[in-house]
This record gives structure tokens, sequence and C-alpha cells, in this order.
């Protein structure tokens, strides 16, 4: 789980992402970047039904994908808003190709640092 300070919460912070934030799309994800001039870095991610009807199957993703950008989270420039979007098929992944599509899509965008 990230800290409270590194969470998208609010619904209006979420479509300002999604309005003026530029997108990238590597696999099966989807990701919108935003500047927040907050100090740091906040981070939503939205697993859809789609995914699976399963709630079960969706936490498990968005476990996956919380531990990774855990993991990233020093490496990666700051004053962002980020928001993770899941397309079918990511629930049959194994976390090292999910990692692996994480680091790929962060370098895209020229998030990571190094």
């Amino acid at each position: 789980m990230f800290s409270q300070k590194n969470r998208l919460r609010n619904k209006k912070d979420f479509d300002r992402v999604f309005k003026k934030g530029k997108g990238y799309k590597q696999g099966f994800l989807f990701l919108k970047v935003l500047n927040n001039d907050l100090g740091f870095n906040r981070f939503g991610i939205i697993v859809s039904k789609k995914i699976s009807n399963k709630a079960v199957v969706r936490n498990k993703v968005k476990r996956q994908l919380r531990e990774i950008l855990k993991r990233k989270i020093n490496r990666m420039k700051k004053d962002l808003d980020i928001v993770f979007l899941t397309n079918s098929g990511i629930e049959k992944q194994g976390f090292k190709n999910i990692k692996q599509e994480v680091e790929e899509i962060l370098k895209k965008a020229k998030i990571l640092n190094s």
C-alpha cells in the first residue's frame, strides 16, 4: 500500500489527469501522466471489470502493480500524478512479465531517472 500522500483519491484528481495528462501504451498497460507541483508523486491504479468479474483477480493485479511501483518510486522523477489502466490479458501474466511491462512504459514516458 502506498502512503496517504502517494495516492490519487479524488475523482477530480483522476479527471484532471485524464483530461490534461499525456498517455502512453505498452502491451496490456496504459499510462496517463500529469505534473502536480506537490514535490512527490501520486499514483492511481484502475483495473476494470473487463479484466475479471472476480474482485480477487482484480485486487491481485492491483497488489502486483503497487509492489512494482513501490520498488521503483525512488528512481522516478518527482511532481507527477500517474494513473495506470490495465487491459485484458494482464490477469494471465506472471509477476515478471508485469514488472517488465511497467519498466518499459515508465522508460517510454521518461519517468525513470536511470
